[in-house]
Formats: structure tokens, C-alpha cells, sequence
């Protein structure tokens, strides 16, 4: 007879029934996530609900309405900010923009949108060169929520002298003013930035491809997945690339060690941005 489990084995059994228990009730598949990102999230669930057991969660997520939607939000990330990492965009106006001309219309893919700050950076860069009446950029999260409020297209106002900052660091041609009006609380992009973006809900563990795209933009979302599913999603987006098309990754990734690094060109090693071969 085995002898009886650690606490940290007693903690794993937990942990994988939670998260069984989520994609049995909502169909949102956290399994394949990193355990160590996903247990700090559930362990700031568990001081929030004032419990002491991982076990008491299950109870809540089978029997509780609207438990199981706290956790999906919990296990989300939400990081973002207008032209987050400048060098990123700052290349891509240099090096992907003038491939781009190519094209008489362009698609886009940002996954993993958020609240939509990155998709709204593309927006306006994309408006400076001339080509954003050509584009229409498809932005999905795997939180209803986020993309609600991306939808909207409003920003904290105490965000946007940081996000000024940002959007000049990454070449920006205007002044950062001009997309935006203020009341005394929030900021509201101009509604011609909002035209040609379409936000829906796509979740990159369970769902396929959607469309053939010129562009993907993941940027700092499979940090969080392990190398199984990693290997798994940048399947999904090879397959969703048009012939040399670009895709644009986070700064904490890579595609070098890879089995996709033959597949791929670097356009921008440092940004992180590779076109299909």
C-alpha cells in the first residue's frame, strides 16, 4: 500500500480537479496552462473567498452561479498598454509596413487582445502609413469581459501621458492627442479608429483557425502555456499565415528554440517579429 501523499501531491490532485471541473461546466480549458502562473492565481481566489482547501473551490464552481466566470477572469491576463514595448512597433513601421504595401487589403489577427490598447496602437500606426482603410484587424480574447470593455474604446485618462510617452518612443508621426478626447475621467479614441476592428471571443486552446491572415500579433500570451500547447497554438497560427506572412511575438518569446524556427524568417530578431517561409 503506498504511503500517504505529500501536501504538494495533495495540492497537484486538487488543482487538476479545479481545473476539470472549469472546462466541465464552462468548456474553458486551463489544463495545458503553466501550473505555476494558474496556482498563484488560485491561491489569490482562495484568500479572497477566505478559504483554506483547493477542494473548496470545486464545491463552488459546481454549485455556485457565476463562481465559475470569477476564475475564467482570475486565470486571464490582462497586461497591457498602448504601444507596449515601443521598439516593437517601432519596428514593425519600419520593416513589416513596407511589405504590407503590397497588398491591396490586409488582415490582421491580434490573440490574446485584452482590453485592446496593443489593437488600437496597431490602429493609429497603421492609419499614419496609409493603410488602414485597407485593414481589417481581428481582435479576440479569451475573456467576454476584457473584450466588452475593448469594445468601447475608452482608456483611463491617468494612462495617457505614459501612453504619450510610448506612442513618440515608437515613432509616432502626430501628435498622440489628436486620436482621442478627455472628459475629466476617461479618454474615447475616435470612433474612425474603431471602424475597421471586429472583437469577438476565440479561445486559442480549444478553437481553430477563423480566416487566412497577413498578420498575427501574440504578444506575452504563451508564457503562460506550457511547451505542449505552445507548440499547439503556434501550429494554429502557422496554418493561419497567408504565404510569407508576419508574425509578431512578446518579448519573453521565441521562436528560435522551437520546431517552427525552420519555418520562419526574422525580420526584427530583437522585436520578436518573423515572416513565414
Amino acid at each position: 500500500m503506498k504511503d500517504l501523499l505529500t501536501n504538494e501531491e495533495k495540492e497537484n490532485i486538487e488543482i487538476d480537479l479545479l481545473l476539470q471541473a472549469v472546462y466541465s461546466v464552462s468548456g474553458f480549458d486551463f489544463q495545458k496552462y503553466m501550473r505555476s502562473s494558474i496556482k498563484r492565481r488560485i491561491i489569490n481566489r482562495m484568500r479572497q473567498e477566505k478559504m483554506e482547501k483547493i477542494s473548496s473551490l470545486i464545491e463552488k464552481v459546481l454549485y455556485e452561479k457565476g463562481f465559475v466566470e470569477k476564475l475564467i477572469d482570475d486565470f486571464s491576463i490582462h497586461v497591457t498598454e498602448m504601444f507596449r514595448d515601443p521598439e516593437f512597433f517601432k519596428a514593425f513601421r519600419l520593416k513589416v509596413v513596407p511589405l504590407l504595401k503590397e497588398f491591396p487589403t490586409i488582415r490582421i489577427w491580434h490573440a490574446g487582445c485584452s482590453t485592446g490598447e496593443e489593437v488600437f496602437s496597431m490602429a493609429i500606426l497603421l492609419k499614419e502609413e496609409g493603410l488602414y482603410d485597407q485593414t481589417k484587424i481581428y481582435a479576440t480574447d479569451i475573456n467576454e469581459k476584457v473584450l466588452l470593455q475593448a469594445k468601447e474604446g475608452i482608456l483611463p485618462l491617468n494612462q495617457m501621458q505614459s501612453y504619450t510617452k510610448n506612442y513618440l518612443a515608437a515613432g509616432g508621426k502626430q501628435e498622440f492627442s489628436e486620436y482621442y478626447s478627455t472628459d475629466y475621467q476617461n479618454a474615447y479614441l475616435d470612433a474612425a479608429l474603431l471602424k475597421n476592428i471586429v472583437f469577438f471571443q476565440h479561445n486559442l486552446v480549444t478553437d481553430g483557425s477563423f480566416n487566412e491572415f497577413h498578420v498575427i500579433i501574440c504578444r506575452n500570451v504563451m508564457i503562460y502555456f506550457t511547451g505542449e500547447l505552445q507548440n499547439s497554438v503556434n501550429q494554429l497560427f502557422y496554418d493561419s499565415l497567408c504565404h510569407d506572412g508576419i508574425i509578431g511575438i512578446g518579448s519573453k518569446e521565441t521562436l528560435r528554440s522551437s520546431v517552427f524556427s525552420e519555418k520562419y524568417k526574422e525580420i526584427a530578431s530583437q522585436e520578436n517579429i518573423y515572416r513565414k517561409i
